[in-house]
């Protein structure tokens, strides 16, 4: 099967696999005092400077914790705004994902305030809006870096500027954009990322804290990663991730180079299609493309040799349209006539070109009956 899915997750890098294959005999607990927990806190430390560094491009200033995933990172994030000071609001996009979404809309039935921005038809957010909206009262701003499901890069700078003048905090979704895309620290308070959308492990991710920021628990029990995130540690996963962070830091020019190189082929197999969300300000790696007159759910089904989604993998089963294009003001027809092709450091050419043929042959059918 020729894999199209990279936002909903990648392959496991072999260097990320052999990382992890000696934890699978060594079981020491990571918070344990004895040697052979000694020995595995010493490759969670490893991994935690590995991830770090690469997230801040050479640089590993401030707190990283690992967490279960970028889902609890979010989380974390988000309701540590409820306790972390006076200010009662929470400002994000429309376009965010549901770990964003929904728990900010718990928030408010906790008597957060909460103002979601809407998108332009491209995508991106209104600079104008989001001025307006970024008041005194606001306590976090939360933004992703890259869209998961368009692909679209948010102004991050801009946004970051707009609370800091407002003395809110600023956090950023990074999960699609770690490794691949440029992130300043400098403008962030708060950051998640996750390990599945970058090569590594499922089931870690974690949240960067900017230095000196001292934010409130969300898991309580043991006190352990300094009392920050208590849960025992898997050094199996951990060692995973940093790796899958290392290589991605060592490979992230090549990889630049080759998904472009991809971007451009599938850009000539599509043609004929509408591209959701802005052509410019994007990831490459992520195209989401209309065609009048389509299912994309038959389309999925048709093109068994093919894996590739109509948004996101959190959504796909709930048979509702896109909340992402219908912010976009697509209709639901549209957003049902949208699919979405990932590719990444170990899709090839002739990937591409197998696959588009494939699909394109199966919207000839579609269309034929229609």
């Amino acid at each position: 099967m020729i894999y199209l899915d990279y936002q909903a997750t990648t392959p496991l890098a072999p260097e990320a696999r052999a990382a992890m294959l000696p934890w699978l005999e060594k079981f020491g607990n990571p918070h344990s005092p004895h040697r052979a927990g000694r020995e595995a806190a010493a490759a969670v430390d490893v991994a935690r400077s590995q991830v770090a560094t690469t997230l801040g491009d050479g640089r590993a200033e401030g707190s990283l914790v690992f967490t279960s995933g970028a889902t609890e990172a979010a989380n974390w994030a988000l309701q540590g705004a409820f306790s972390w000071g006076a200010r009662r609001k929470i400002v994000t996009i429309a376009t965010e994902h549901a770990c964003i979404l929904d728990t900010a809309r718990w928030l408010e039935r906790r008597g957060m305030e909460l103002m979601i921005l809407p998108v332009n038809p491209n995508g991106l957010v209104d600079l104008d809006h989001a001025a307006a909206a970024i008041d005194d009262r606001t306590a976090l701003v939360a933004a992703m870096q890259v869209n998961n499901e368009i692909g679209v890069l948010q102004p991050i700078a801009q946004l970051s500027a707009l609370a800091r003048g407002a003395g809110a905090l600023f956090f950023c979704d990074a999960v699609q954009g770690f490794g691949r895309v440029d992130l300043s620290l400098d403008a962030c308070d708060l950051v998640a990322i996750s390990s599945h959308k970058l090569y590594g492990p499922k089931g870690i991710g974690a949240l960067w804290m900017r230095p000196g920021l001292n934010w409130p628990p969300l898991l309580h029990g043991g006190g352990q990663q300094d009392g920050l995130r208590s849960g025992t540690l898997s050094p199996m996963l951990c060692a995973g991730f940093g790796a899958a962070a290392q290589i991605a830091g060592q490979l992230r020019a090549e990889d630049h180079r080759h998904i472009n190189h991809l971007a451009d082929a599938a850009e000539r197999a599509f043609q004929d299609w509408t591209l959701n969300g802005d052509r410019e300000a994007r990831y490459r790696g992520n195209l989401n493309l209309r065609r009048p007159g389509i299912d994309a759910g038959r389309l999925i089904s048709d093109v068994r040799g093919v894996a590739f989604s109509a948004g996101s993998a959190c959504a796909s089963g709930s048979g509702r349209p896109s909340h992402v294009l219908q912010a976009l003001g697509l209709d639901d027809t549209e957003a049902r006539s949208s699919i979405r092709l990932g590719f990444g450091r170990y899709t090839t050419i002739q990937d591409i070109e197998t696959a588009s043929a494939l699909i394109n042959d199966a919207v000839a059918a579609q269309l034929e009956w229609a």
